[in-house]
């Protein structure tokens, strides 16, 4: 039987989620957290998000490859395709380098380097993955339903799951370590949830200066980090009903695109325009290219 225009909508509709960047937003800043993701303030991208997207996509095709050919020649024969998708995808990006060819080939160089550093970190043809880009969601006994995306999913012979994430910038301080390890721990449970194992390693590969940062985690650890989860997106949704989302000042302002909106830079946020849905905010691949 042939569906109804608007059965098959209804089945595409999918839930509010609650996203590893979301979250961190709220917990660094819930102003932050509203731009983002209630008055969904555009933010232009920087030429090192874009070039954490580059890279990122070749290393994705390049697990698709045979493992004879995952070799540095092959992963830098993928940039330049790659990068022409991407403009194809998205064509505001080419303004990134608009009258100014150069520019855009010494970031083409970095990102050339950044490859090289992947390769120093480890070799690609001993492994497959068992997934890149993966979409993992579940929900907790709490009802709150968690989605992220994992760049990269190791599985071994013998069921030891490994998480990876690559990191086009440099091994962070302590503030970004943590924040680096929030979002991993946010992978952790979420496989642990849909798959009854806790991963044997969370590995953040920092690929400006060639170190890693392994972690491995434990159940206790991610029952109390499910309950930090819970009391996030209940702070949120009180946040959302008031509209009270208050600024926290800290050094991560120094990066923020808002701040001529922000009360603690003199500014004044827009209108609040409500709280349409308990929507925690999609995770894009520009919270995914850092």
């Amino acid at each position: 039987m042939t569906q109804s225009p608007a059965a098959t909508e209804t089945e595409v509709v999918r839930r509010p989620a609650l996203s590893p960047s979301r979250a961190g937003d709220f917990k660094q800043c819930p102003l932050l957290y509203r731009f983002r993701a209630v008055d969904r303030l555009p933010e232009t991208p920087t030429t090192a998000q874009v070039r954490g997207i580059a890279v990122h996509a070749v290393l994705e095709e390049l697990f698709g490859l045979p493992a004879a050919e995952r070799v540095p020649d092959r992963a830098h024969a993928l940039l330049a395709p790659v990068w022409a998708r991407l403009l194809e995808e998205r064509p505001e990006l080419a303004e990134l380098f608009a009258d100014d060819s150069e520019g855009q080939d010494e970031w083409l160089a970095t990102a050339d380097r950044m490859i090289d550093s992947y390769f120093t970190l480890e070799d690609p043809r001993r492994f497959d993955a068992e997934a890149r880009e993966l979409l993992v969601e579940t929900e907790l006994a709490s009802g709150v339903l968690l989605r992220g995306y994992i760049d990269r999913l190791d599985v071994a012979p013998t069921g030891e799951i490994r998480v990876v994430d690559y990191k086009t910038g440099a091994a962070p301080r302590e503030v970004g370590e943590a924040k680096a390890l929030f979002q991993m721990k946010f992978y952790a449970l979420v496989l642990w949830r849909l798959r009854g194992v806790v991963p044997k390693q969370l590995r953040l590969m920092y690929l400006a200066d060639r170190q890693s940062l392994t972690y491995t985690p434990d159940e206790a650890e991610l029952l109390r980090f499910e309950r930090t989860l819970d009391a996030v997106w209940q702070a949120i949704l009180r946040a959302g009903r008031t509209g009270d989302f208050r600024p926290n000042r800290s050094r991560l302002c120094d990066w923020c695109s808002h701040q001529a909106l922000c009360p603690e830079f003199g500014g004044t946020p827009p209108p609040y325009p409500g709280w349409p849905e308990p929507d925690a905010g999609e995770e894009t691949v520009l919270d995914r290219a850092d």
